[in-house]
Formats: C-alpha cells, sequence, structure tokens
C-alpha cells in the first residue's frame, strides 16, 4: 500500500529526518467557511490582556455559527499545539457565546491565515527518552478563579501529546495549582510508557519532568509537606511514588539560569532570544537548576544521580 500521504484532513510529507504533519487544506477551508480567507494575518494566536469573562460583550446574533467555528478549531489543534491555549479558552465560553468571544475566535482565524502550512514535525531520534515540561496559571480564570494547567511532552525530539485544560477547583496557592498540573502530566507519562511498551518499545530512563515551582519539587520527596497540603493529598501521593521507585520520573526544577539570562539580554531580536532559550532546552543531560540537591534520572532507573 505505501506510505500514508492523507488521512482524516492530515497530510503527511515524509522526508529522510523523519515526517511532518499538516492540515494546511483544512486551515483554508476553515478560513473560506468564515469568510475570512483574504484577512491580514496576525502573528500571535491570543494576546496578552487579562482573560476574557463569561460576560464579555452583548450576545452575538447567530451563536451556532460561532459554536461551529471553535468545534473546527478543535480539530485543527490535531497538528497545531501553538493554538491550543487559545482555543482552550475560546471553547469555555461556548454555551453563550459573546462578541468577546467572537473577536477571539477571529484572532486565531487571523493568525491561522499567516500560518496555513504550519503543523507537526516528528523527527527521526535515536533516542527514545520520555521528556516533559508544564506549567500552571494560577486563578487566571476571571469567572471562576480556577487554575489553567499545560504539559507538553516529547518522544526523544519529536512533541507527541500536549494539553491546556482548566483544572475543575479553586486552589489557595500557586504550589497547589503547580502540583494538581504534575499529576496530570505524569498521568499522562505513564500512559505513554505502558502504551510503548505494549508496542514491545520499552523506554529505559526514567521521565524527566521540567518544573518552575520549587515547591513542587520539594512536595514529591518531602513528607513533612503533606500535613498543610492533605487537600491534595491523592495528587502528592500519587507522584511521591513514581519519584520513589523511579518507574516514571526524576524531578527537576527548571530555571533560567544568569548566564543564560545573560544570552538572552545580549541578542538583539527575539528570533535569537527564542534560539538561547530553545537550545538550553534541546539538551536533557544538563538544565540550568537552582542551588538544591534534588535527584534526577539521568541514567537508568536503578542508578539514580544527584546534582
Amino acid at each position: 500500500m505505501g506510505n500514508l500521504h492523507f488521512f482524516l484532513g492530515v497530510e503527511v510529507t515524509w522526508s529522510a529526518s523523519g515526517f511532518h504533519l499538516s492540515q494546511a487544506q483544512y486551515a483554508e477551508e476553515l478560513l473560506d467557511r468564515a469568510g475570512m480567507s483574504n484577512c491580514r494575518p496576525i502573528s500571535t494566536p491570543i494576546d496578552v490582556k487579562p482573560k476574557l469573562s463569561t460576560s464579555s460583550g452583548e450576545p452575538i446574533s447567530g451563536p451556532s455559527e460561532c459554536m461551529k467555528l471553535a468545534g473546527a478549531l478543535q480539530w485543527l489543534t490535531l497538528t497545531r499545539p501553538d493554538i491550543a491555549h487559545a482555543v482552550q479558552q475560546i471553547c469555555l465560553h461556548m454555551h453563550d457565546p459573546r462578541e468577546g468571544h467572537l473577536a477571539l475566535v477571529k484572532r486565531v482565524l487571523r493568525y491561522i491565515q499567516g500560518t496555513t502550512d504550519h503543523g507537526l514535525h516528528l523527527l527521526v531520534s535515536k533516542s527514545l527518552d520520555i521528556v516533559a515540561y508544564f506549567d500552571a496559571d494560577w486563578a487566571g480564570c476571571p469567572d471562576t478563579r480556577c487554575s489553567t494547567s499545560g504539559y507538553c511532552i516529547y518522544l526523544g525530539d519529536a512533541l507527541v501529546s500536549w494539553s491546556s485544560k482548566r483544572q475543575p477547583t479553586v486552589l489557595c496557592s500557586s504550589t497547589e495549582a503547580e502540583y494538581r498540573a504534575v499529576a496530570n502530566t505524569v498521568s499522562e507519562c505513564c500512559w505513554l510508557q505502558q502504551l510503548l511498551g505494549e508496542l514491545s518499545v520499552p523506554v529505559a530512563k526514567a521521565t524527566l519532568v521540567y518544573c518552575d515551582n520549587i515547591s513542587s519539587v520539594y512536595m514529591a520527596s518531602n513528607p513533612v509537606h503533606h500535613r498543610r497540603t492533605k487537600h491534595i493529598e491523592l495528587d502528592i501521593h500519587f507522584v511521591r511514588e513514581k519519584v520513589a521507585v523511579g518507574d516514571v520520573l526524576g524531578f527537576l526544577f527548571s530555571s533560567l539560569s544568569k548566564e543564560i539570562l545573560a544570552q538572552v539580554a545580549s541578542v538583539k531580536t527575539a528570533a535569537e532570544a527564542w534560539k538561547v532559550i530553545g537550545d538550553m532546552f534541546a539538551s536533557h543531560t544538563r538544565a540550568p537548576t537552582v542551588n538544591v540537591r534534588l535527584a534526577l534520572a539521568t541514567t537508568k532507573k536503578d542508578n539514580m544521580t544527584i546534582a
């Protein structure tokens, strides 16, 4: 039958370095359906202003069309992780779409207009290490004050899983929000390892999870914190067990060191700055850390090292 080239609106382009998944045709059809085929493109899918509330603007006259566009954008996130968060913010308000929400939909469509050729490039890699990054936006929802958590997971050099989702409950500190986020990330890593095992591709190394909240790191291995955080008890026990047995992850607190910040400050363009940061995260063996003793799964599960 040969190699796969097109499936459910996803175009597959093969090359020596891997293959590229694109929904360019679907994106163009979506723009045409929305009447925005000739709209002016924009460089970002979402702005940095405060998030929209449920009552942002007046109700729109044709809410069903806005809902259809939101659903179509959800399918586009299959190969476009760059719009995942923006689409998640849109879908929060589709029960009663208003003018502000429709404006956000149009902004995402304008971004797609300039990036229809973007997609997901799955690179060939000799390494099958699983590396995850996560973060949480504490109390970011203006209506419920729930937090939003997100993660992205790499298998070797290929991005294979990502998510942006509002947490179901209100939390009293950023540490709790971050810990809920890490529990979701670890669950996804466990599932991915189990799937690879069923495909006869066992993962020899523990998963590295990069975090920017030092309190979450301490709670993963320090039982003293448990008494003050009983309301997230299940998440704590779940993650701590995985850290203790070395089965899924070695926990790493990652942040930009002074040297990296100096390099970023010295460049002239945003593209160069992102290259510096990207090169840092591309190196899984050595990442900038704060001066704390943390278990890093840099070798096999039964041979943990301390940094």
